[in-house]
């Protein structure tokens, strides 16, 4: 594994410090940080809510979520202790400009180091918390902050949320996160696409029949079901996982990894996207909502009943994505997401095309075409699916096999996960693992039409059983097309 290399001393703000983004992934991400020496001695991190805590019981509040997601003795963690000891509490509504806001300004200090601010907040706040750093002097020249997704929740609120942080900070000092880019198999994808000959070639519409891109969850709305039923798959999900990783497959290539010549690059794709209109979303686009049903063997409840009302909000969607341009005409991206399926995994599926004739006798079996598989979580792995001669006499017989690249087996497990990446990334000032404005703005506008669509045609949202991976309905949307959705059991 590539050596871990301290970033610069710095003190960093995180609003909404008690709700489960920080608790869950922010706190712990930098706690594993600093046990591997990244962070130095003299950083700080102030935790900023409107909870009535002090320093002491923040810090056992965070220790406490830390013990329910990992395996570690905090008690004698001499480690644990200095970190703890970095923590700040600081109660403020940062959406009230009359707050004490001096108490946040004496955490920081007169301190010169690098000013950071995570907006772990729903994005309706973003503004009018940027506005009131402004207001009261706290954003430094230097400084940055961070937003979460989703950015908005349809065109309009997110260029009005771009343009008022904007006028607070600078575009180069906005780092919009999207975890998924965070992921190591992610990152890879540049590297395998234009470090490898092999594929550059035939990475288009001479070679490629369909792409597919699902990120599948198990687990429920849950906690999130009030916010998740404002939102929706597509917002949740499509709007920025989905379309970032379809980005990354499609882009074409750039002429360094710098931030903004990738980014430029993404956006290209979002702006080739072909608007999906009412006339035809019944052919183009799938939305539904689990039932009850059972994973693993355990019976689970609805979306409705977890809900405690009834909604129309879709828990799962399956589109048919296309993109007009040279290099993609043509070849349709499968997209795909939902709750409560089958289980837990994220995977690009590259399918390319069938050889143009096939050599081998019907009863030595199958041809089938090649695929490259991208597996995000878990387990990460590339695979590539080949067809080779079954080994022994008596003539020839043909089998599909994967050659197989396990990062577990291949490299050390303990890299960093996507939070910790992205936040040491924040740190160092590198943008090109986070989103641009105009590439935001983009893919809103595209997941707009659908929601609007899907409206004007009236499109009933679909039900399907927990457990199951979504309605027969999204087979369909591939099966019209002589395709399927991968699934491993049957390679």
């Amino acid at each position: 594994m590539a050596a871990l290399v301290p970033v610069e001393p710095f003190d960093l703000a995180i609003f909404g410090a008690t709700g489960d983004l920080a608790l869950g992934k922010l706190l712990p991400s930098l706690f594993h940080r600093w046990c591997d020496g990244q962070i130095p001695a003299n950083s700080r991190i102030i935790a900023v809510a409107r909870d009535e805590l002090d320093d002491a019981a923040f810090r056992q509040l965070v220790r406490k979520r830390y013990l329910e997601g990992y395996e570690r003795d905090l008690d004698e963690d001499s480690t644990w202790h200095a970190f703890a000891e970095r923590l700040v509490y600081v109660p403020l509504n940062a959406t009230d400009r009359d707050s004490d806001w001096s108490l946040l300004k004496a955490a920081f200090g007169d301190s010169s180091r690098l000013r950071l601010f995570y907006l772990a907040l729903p994005p309706s706040l973003y503004a009018p918390a940027s506005e009131n750093l402004a207001h009261h002097g706290l954003n430094s020249p230097g400084s940055r902050i961070v937003l979460e997704k989703p950015i908005g929740s349809n065109f309009h609120t997110a260029r009005e949320i771009n343009q008022r942080v904007g006028e607070v900070f600078g575009e180069d000092s906005i780092f919009r996160i999207d975890h998924y880019l965070g992921k190591e198999s992610v990152q890879n994808l540049l590297i395998l696409r234009f470090g490898n000959w092999l594929f550059e070639p035939i990475w288009n519409a001479t070679g490629i029949d369909h792409v597919q891109i699902t990120v599948a969850e198990s687990v429920g709305a849950g906690k999130r079901a009030a916010y998740y039923d404002t939102a929706g798959a597509l917002r949740d999900m499509v709007q920025n996982h989905l379309l970032q990783l379809m980005c990354l497959v499609a882009m074409e290539p750039p002429s360094d990894l710098e931030a903004d010549t990738v980014r430029t690059e993404k956006l290209k794709v979002l702006q080739a996207l072909r608007p999906i209109r009412a006339d035809d979303i019944s052919g183009k686009a799938v939305r539904a909502r689990y039932a009850s049903g059972a994973i693993k063997g355990e019976a689970v409840p609805g979306y409705e009943a977890e809900l405690g009302q009834s909604s129309d909000t879709e828990t799962f969607v399956a589109i048919k994505a296309e993109i007009d341009n040279w290099r993609w005409a043509g070849v349709p991206f499968y997209l795909r997401t939902g709750k409560r399926m089958s289980h837990r995994y994220s995977e690009i599926v590259i399918q390319f095309k069938p050889v143009p004739h096939d050599v081998v006798k019907a009863d030595s079996g199958k041809i089938r075409p090649n695929r490259l598989i991208i597996r995000l979580q878990p387990d990460e792995a590339v695979r590539l699916m080949l067809m080779t001669k079954d080994p022994g006499p008596g003539g020839v017989r043909v089998r599909y096999v994967p050659l197989n690249l396990s990062y577990a087996e291949t490299f050390e497990k303990n890299y960093p996960d996507a939070y910790e990446r992205l936040l040491m990334a924040v740190i160092r000032g590198n943008l090109g693992l986070f989103m641009r404005r105009d590439e935001v703005e983009a893919a809103w506008r595209w997941t707009d039409q659908i929601l609007q669509s899907w409206t004007d045609s009236q499109s009933p949202v679909l039900t399907y059983p927990a457990g199951t991976d979504g309605p027969a309905e999204s087979a369909l949307l591939l099966a019209k097309d002589n395709r399927e959705w991968f699934d491993e059991s049957r390679t």
